[in-house]
């Protein structure tokens, strides 16, 4: 089953602070199919993307490779056809496991997204760069890495101050004409900086960062896309991991978490806390705690895409076991209600009260 982003219409006004009026027409019975039509980019998705940063030794640390292409098997075969990757994900080395995934495999039956935006100098040290030169030059370093004659889905990794905006998109518009991309977004732009863009090109995806304990971008960013029929794919839907229910709120980390708030002390303790009490409710559907809220989130209308870093087959298992799951309303808001750990996930009413 396929469905287009849908626009709301809700029968009575409610305030522009409610997440009440983002989901008055949820329609259960699709939120979760197989697959979605991707906004404007007319691209059919799995509504879960395999994400690879975790393939990024300076954020992560070192990752089994053969467990990682193992993930990607099992996500296949699960009926995920979306991976995302960038070309700054351990300097190119996500985009190299991915091509020896792609080899042998059907190209028609996988969608591919990746992005641009570093300049990478041979001392390892990289600054912003979204010149023209710079953004041909990484797409054919990146179509050779990922052994594939087009990108499906191309994005700016984040936003370059110094390139003209008509430039970048003359530059986009151009690869696309090429056939080396079939469309392009952005990612990590405030929507000032995509609604800029857009009067430049056809930005027709976005990927931002949102969990359900970090969602800043309901209140500008969600209702624009859905207005203009922009495609949202959110990464780090999982909060870094937080949200998996695997955590006490007593570990330490190796890896970059470590340096995080929302990792550390008691405002990691509240927030693991938090979602340890979602397991009556998850035990209710039958679901892990990771599948509720991965369920959940996907219920906002204005998100049609939900990027997870995978490591190993048991979390694509888990993951690709929330397709075609949905909960309650009254559910939903239950969950956003015990993720509201000192001022996360904030709710608004009808009337603007907190809750």
């Amino acid at each position: 089953m396929l469905r287009c982003r849908r626009r709301i219409q809700s029968e009575a006004p409610v305030s522009d602070n409610s997440i009440e009026s983002y989901v008055t027409t949820i329609n259960e019975e699709y939120r979760m199919s197989d697959r979605i039509v991707f906004g404007a980019t007319g691209l059919e998705v799995s509504p879960i993307c395999f994400g690879t940063w975790q393939l990024s030794p300076r954020f992560w640390g070192e990752q089994s490779k053969v467990d990682v292409l193992a993930a990607m098997g099992a996500a296949f075969d699960a009926g995920i056809n979306f991976f995302d990757t960038a070309d700054a994900y351990g300097d190119g080395y996500a985009e190299t496991v991915l091509g020896e995934f792609l080899a042998g495999k059907p190209r028609e039956n996988l969608v591919i997204c990746t992005k641009v935006f570093n300049h990478f100098n041979p001392d390892a040290s990289r600054y912003p760069d979204l010149s023209p030169d710079h953004i041909r030059h990484r797409c054919d370093l990146q179509l050779q890495r990922l052994g594939i004659e087009t990108i499906d889905l191309y994005l700016l990794h984040l936003f370059d101050p110094l390139t003209p905006l008509a430039d970048v998109a003359e530059t986009m518009d151009s690869l696309k004409k090429q056939g080396k991309i079939r469309s392009y977004g952005v990612s990590n732009n405030t929507v000032e900086q995509l609604r800029a863009q857009r009067y430049f090109g056809a930005y027709d995806a976005v990927q931002p960062c949102y969990s359900l304990v970090d969602t800043k971008i309901e209140s500008d960013l969600l209702p624009y896309c859905q207005a203009e029929n922009i495609g949202v794919m959110v990464y780090s839907p999982m909060h870094k991991g937080l949200l998996t229910g695997k955590y006490t709120g007593s570990e330490t980390f190796g890896d970059f978490r470590r340096h995080l708030p929302d990792f550390q002390g008691e405002r990691f303790q509240a927030i693991a806390t938090a979602v340890q009490s979602l397991a009556p409710l998850a035990k209710k559907y039958d679901l892990s705690i990771y599948q509720l809220v991965l369920s959940a989130t996907l219920m906002h209308p204005g998100i049609d895409v939900a990027v997870v870093g995978i490591k190993n087959r048991a979390q694509i298992d888990e993951a690709a076991g929330a397709m075609g799951k949905t909960i309650s309303r009254e559910d939903y808001f239950a969950v956003r209600k015990a993720l509201a750990v000192d001022g996360a996930s904030k709710i608004r009413d009808a009337g603007g009260v907190k809750k």
